[in-house]
């Protein structure tokens, strides 16, 4: 698979974990209103983000942010995905999880 489809799968995901992140925020902030949610970060660092943050939406913007710097060089691109691919992975396991205990 041609690297530009791989981004563009990417970008897809991405697109969709926002699309989570948007309604996972909003479920935060009713708890947060009945006085649950009381949480300093959604990840810790062993995860692979420099965002810290309560909610899903600035994860997510960090990895737009990653997305447009990604490199095109062949030999730095591999490690570049592999760890974009990680944290993606984790922020939409952790959205499902959350959306699968907020029913």
């Amino acid at each position: 698979m041609p690297h530009t489809r791989v981004l563009e799968q990417l970008k897809e995901n991405l697109q969709t974990a926002y699309r989570k992140s948007i309604d996972a925020d909003g479920k935060l902030d009713e708890l947060k209103k009945a006085g649950h949610a009381k949480f300093n970060t959604i990840f810790t660092q062993d995860e692979g983000f420099s965002t810290r943050s309560n909610r899903f939406k600035p994860y997510v913007e960090e990895l737009a942010s990653e997305l447009e710097k990604m490199p095109t060089d062949p030999e730095l691109l591999p490690a570049a995905l592999e760890q974009f691919v990680r944290k993606l992975g984790v922020l939409l396991q952790t959205l499902q999880a959350f959306k699968d205990q907020a029913k």
